[in-house]
């Protein structure tokens, strides 16, 4: 059930949004190694942002999932994301953080229930 949640304060008007929500799932997927039917790709544009003091490009993400996540996993999923975003929606790597969270099931609803 990974579940990567993007805010950026680059505008979406005009971007084709479903290549990055399509590109970024595949990714997700193959990497954590979990079936890509389970992962969600949160995008939200033109939220106000600042890194390192200007309001020039940047994004943050938070990558949730039960188990899969580890420090190889973690550098290369990273890396995947920040392509994905530079290439893109021109957000430069070095102004671009994603945290990861590994849970327990018990911590995550669906379908009515947890995991």
């Amino acid at each position: 059930m990974p579940c990567l949640n993007l805010s950026t304060n680059v505008s979406l008007e005009g971007v084709d949004t479903s290549s990055i929500l399509s590109e970024a799932s595949s990714t997700v997927a193959k990497l954590i190694g979990k079936p890509e039917a389970y992962v969600m790709i949160v995008l939200k544009g033109s939220v106000p942002m600042a890194f390192g003091g200007t309001e020039q490009p940047a994004a943050y993400g938070e990558l949730v999932s039960i188990g899969g996540l580890n420090s190889d996993v973690n550098k290369k999923l990273s890396g995947a994301i920040a392509n994905i975003l530079e290439s893109k929606l021109s957000v430069p790597k070095s102004r671009f953080y994603l945290k990861f969270y590994d849970t327990k099931g018990s911590n995550l609803g669906w379908n009515g229930s947890t995991f």
